[in-house]
């Protein structure tokens, strides 16, 4: 028997764009959205639209990812439930414990689930007693010399390159591509480093490697009662540095391979006990379309946008429903996602410098676009200043076409009209893929960006309309109109 709980007052223990996305929707629901931020976090727009916000320290960073303080705060405003949003203490199995010891309802996993699937060792041999494919790869390699010989043989056995992985990782952080024995020699102390200073744990793992493989994930939806659903596919391939750039909503792939994924996802969420909105990512080879499982995501994605304008489901909406014990009640045929979404992620980087990140410079002129099947999720406005203390996303934009042909066209003119003078951005960039004829003919995988430099050589130009509006701004700024007869 499912015991119910009402959720009255949802702490949101994140920043930024999610924190606004989450508190968004607790609004809606008729309930008392409570923001939290570090100092440097005071200006920011998710503080405005919560009913409530709480100072938990100066940061950065370390406070959001403080569990005492986090609690302390949802014991200081009453709160009766925390949302962690993504990063931070989101994927954390001692959060979530620690909400359950508290009393809080934490709208996520259970901990001892989180802790599983966290573990891509231990996730690995869940995915084994369902018989559910996986990539070819060891256990965690043993300490020293011996850990150095057992990925060897796994070099030996399955030829280079292969994979070096942090057991714990995440965010596509923790990941090394290994050329060769010698590399190999050098990589694993620097890989073991990198995994106790990123997750403090130093375990790793060899896995082969799946070479230009496309990336593709499930959402999923579980219940207390024991039901699972899927809401379909994303194509998430092009990425930098093993993070993802652009989202595609759903995979372009045949429909019998697309129905595999779908089972696959949902007995993974299935033997894994799992409960509440999370994501199964597969790697696809992109010639045979066979699948791998790689990991399950415990938590609401970034990109959970396009599966929203797709399917018409507000997923933060289902994890407090399940949270509070009620069953899923989603008709079956909202899962036939009809057109093609994609998300791109506008970040105050510059794609040409590495994606070197903008931090400390200010947004002097903001216009968004708008018109039919465009969505923006941000936190950045005119004045705006971006914080060198956290990262660079200023805004989430979601485009929806009713085929990928008009997706394509949408977001290009969306991109066009969209207006941010002060930091270089990434919407340069994504007007170049919007250009390009592999993209434009949906034959992308995760080796694009090092397979399409030409995308990086996209010109300087300032647009006669930004030129206008950054004057209008000063103008307005400095109450003097230095071209006034």
């Amino acid at each position: 028997m499912v015991q119910k709980k009402t959720i009255k007052k949802v702490l949101v223990a994140n920043r930024g764009e999610i924190a606004l996305r989450i508190i968004r929707t607790v609004k809606e629901l008729g309930l008392v959205a409570v923001a939290v931020y570090e100092k440097p976090d005071s200006e920011s727009l998710f503080i405005r639209f919560a009913d409530d916000a709480i100072l938990i320290g100066n940061g950065p960073r370390k406070d959001y990812l403080n569990i005492d303080r986090i609690i302390w705060a949802a014991r200081q405003c009453g709160a009766d439930a925390i949302h962690p949003g993504y990063g931070f203490l989101a994927e954390n199995p001692e959060f979530s414990a620690a909400c359950e010891r508290a009393g809080i309802t934490f709208i996520g996993p259970p901990p001892g689930v989180i802790r599983d699937l966290g573990n891509k060792v231990v996730a690995r041999e869940i995915m084994k007693r369902a018989n559910i494919p996986f990539i070819p790869g060891t256990d965690n390699l043993s300490k020293g010399q011996a850990g150095i010989g057992e990925a060897l043989a796994f070099g030996k056995t399955h030829g280079y390159p292969i994979m070096l992985k942090a057991s714990s990782g995440g965010g596509g952080r923790g990941i090394r591509k290994v050329e060769s024995e010698s590399d190999l020699r050098i990589q694993l102390p620097l890989a073991r480093a990198e995994a106790l200073s990123a997750f403090n744990d130093e375990n790793v793992y060899v896995e082969r490697c799946i070479e230009a493989p496309r990336h593709v994930e499930v959402q999923i939806l579980a219940d207390k009662h024991g039901k699972v659903i899927h809401l379909g596919t994303r194509d998430c391939s092009i990425q930098r540095r093993h993070q993802k750039l652009l989202e595609i909503a759903p995979a372009d792939l045949p429909e019998d391979v697309l129905e595999a994924i779908h089972r696959t996802a949902i007995a993974a969420a299935r033997e894994s006990g799992y409960i509440n909105a999370g994501t199964v990512e597969f790697l696809v080879d992109a010639e045979t379309n066979e699948f791998w499982f790689m990991e399950m995501n415990t938590r609401l994605q970034v990109e959970h946008t396009v599966t929203e304008v797709l399917s018409g489901v507000d997923i933060v909406r289902e994890q407090i429903r399940i949270a509070e014990g009620e069953p899923i009640d989603i008709p079956a045929e909202r899962v036939n996602l009809m057109g093609k979404a994609i998300q791109v992620r506008i970040n105050a980087e510059d794609p040409r410098n590495n994606f070197m990140p903008e931090g400390g410079k200010r947004v002097e002129v903001y216009q968004s676009p708008g018109g039919p099947g465009i969505r923006l999720d941000g936190i950045v406005y005119q004045g705006y200043k971006i914080p060198t203390e956290y990262d660079s996303l200023l805004v989430k934009m979601t485009i929806r076409g009713y085929n990928w042909e008009q997706a394509i066209q949408r977001l290009k003119r969306a991109l066009n009209d969209f207006l941010i003078v002060g930091p270089q951005t990434t919407i340069p960039f994504y007007l170049a893929i919007c250009d390009d004829s592999d993209f434009r003919k949906g034959q992308f995988d995760t080796s694009y960006l090092e397979t399409h430099p030409a995308l990086f050589s996209y010109p300087d130009s300032e647009r006669e309309i930004a030129k206008l509006s950054k004057l209008i701004a000063e103008i307005h700024a400095k109450k003097n109109n230095p071209y006034a007869a």
